[in-house]
């Protein structure tokens, strides 16, 4: 697929996938949907790739759902919203959290409704320190999509997710750092080099110990104590199997850097 609204790149064990439309600060229509999802099934299916970045072009990371598209606005009578949740919103939530290696997001502008939940189904969240949270669906009559009314109180807590869902007020970086909904912000002038830290660390990281790791704490929510202690015993049975364990104990004993192969 020739992609036009998105930037898809893989070297190193890193591939950066890049929302494409500046002009529009990068809100979705239905061929960045089609594009972003092909992009994701390469990186499930590249055994190479060792972590993914998803970030913006311009000055935002993503505006959320272009109200210009055709598939929302009026047309003969009212849209289906539940249609483009359906087909394109929650698979691509779906798509990321099942990615079996660590996704970073890159929020390097105004993250807004869509936009902004998107970023928090990503693993790891940092932000330039004048990026923005924004949940505006309120002053539209709608609710938090894309996964954004089960993220943020699992994040932020009731009253916060609350607060943030229906007031629609904006979120600063820092405050969003002090919350607990993302991982980092970052000053602007050091944002692209963080990043970059950031991938290469993951990169050469043990990636199978990373994927069990992130679906464990994802399906944490879901268990008693009881059934998540078995399941922690399960990976940790797996996990003992594969070569990066045994390289990280035969590193720790030499004394040296492991050299992890992701498996």
């Amino acid at each position: 697929m020739a992609y036009e609204n998105i930037l898809f790149e893989r070297s190193g064990g890193i591939a950066r996938v890049t929302l494409n439309r500046p002009d529009k600060l990068n809100s979705f229509n239905v061929a960045m949907h089609e594009e972003l999802a092909d992009a994701l099934k390469q990186v499930a299916e590249d055994d190479s790739v060792r972590v993914l970045l998803l970030t913006g072009a311009g000055k935002g990371f993503c505006a959320g759902q272009d109200l210009g598209d055709r598939q929302v606005s009026g047309g003969e009578g009212p849209p289906d919203l539940g249609e483009s949740v359906e087909k394109y919103y929650a698979p691509l939530v779906r798509r990321i959290r099942s990615l079996k290696l660590p996704v970073v997001c890159g929020v390097n502008g105004v993250a807004a409704g869509a936009g902004a939940n998107l970023a928090l189904a990503c693993d790891l969240v940092l932000a330039t320190s004048s990026a923005k949270f924004i949940e505006p669906f309120c002053k539209l009559g709608l609710l938090p999509d894309t996964g954004g009314s089960y993220f943020l109180p699992r994040l932020v807590g009731t009253a916060r997710a609350m607060g943030l869902a229906m007031l629609g007020d904006v979120l600063t970086a820092e405050q969003a750092q002090a919350w607990g909904l993302i991982w980092k912000a970052i000053p602007d002038e050091d944002f692209g080099s963080e990043v970059d830290k950031l991938l290469e660390q993951l990169a050469v990281a043990p990636t199978r110990g990373l994927a069990e790791t992130k679906r464990l704490i994802y399906a944490s929510g879901d268990h008693t104590l009881d059934e998540h202690l078995d399941a922690e015993r399960d990976a940790m049975r797996e996990m003992g199997r594969t070569a990066d364990y045994a390289e990280g104990v035969d590193a720790f004993m030499n004394k040296r850097k492991p050299e992890f192969r992701g498996c």
